[in-house]
């Protein structure tokens, strides 16, 4: 939230430069909350409280090598910056921005993850739902 509005916080890709989420591998010493929060901070150099729950799910495939990719689902989770870092571990190899929700829901590819964005003014209990 921004001033009263919600803002999602967009990164570059490491290979194509289009715009993303942080997201990565499960690891076995976290839960997936914590997961998420760990690559927020790898990836968009992000500190801050991540929801226990999750806000929901989107799939791709994950290109490997050119002709190999692995279909993934990925548990989507909000979190409230708290912090913005200008030095983090991926910094030199990303861009970040900040996009109204709306904004951001149409520069991302995967058509899941753009119907997630779209709806997170209802998602995250900030606007009611349109009957």
């Amino acid at each position: 939230m921004h001033r009263g509005k919600v803002e999602v916080l967009l990164i570059t890709s490491r290979d194509t430069g289009r715009w993303v989420i942080p997201k990565g591998w499960p690891m076995l010493d976290k839960c997936p909350a914590s997961t998420a929060q760990q690559e927020a901070w790898e990836e968009a150099g992000v500190k801050g409280d991540v929801a226990e729950d999750s806000v929901g799910t989107f799939g791709y495939d994950k290109v490997l090598k050119p002709g190999q990719s692995l279909p993934c689902r990925v548990a989507v989770y909000s979190l409230r910056v708290g912090e913005l870092k200008r030095k983090y571990p991926e910094d030199k190899m990303r861009s970040r921005k900040w996009f109204k929700y709306s904004k951001a829901a149409r520069l991302v590819a995967e058509p899941e993850l753009r119907g997630l964005l779209m709806a997170l003014p209802v998602l995250l209990d900030i606007e009611p739902a349109v009957a």
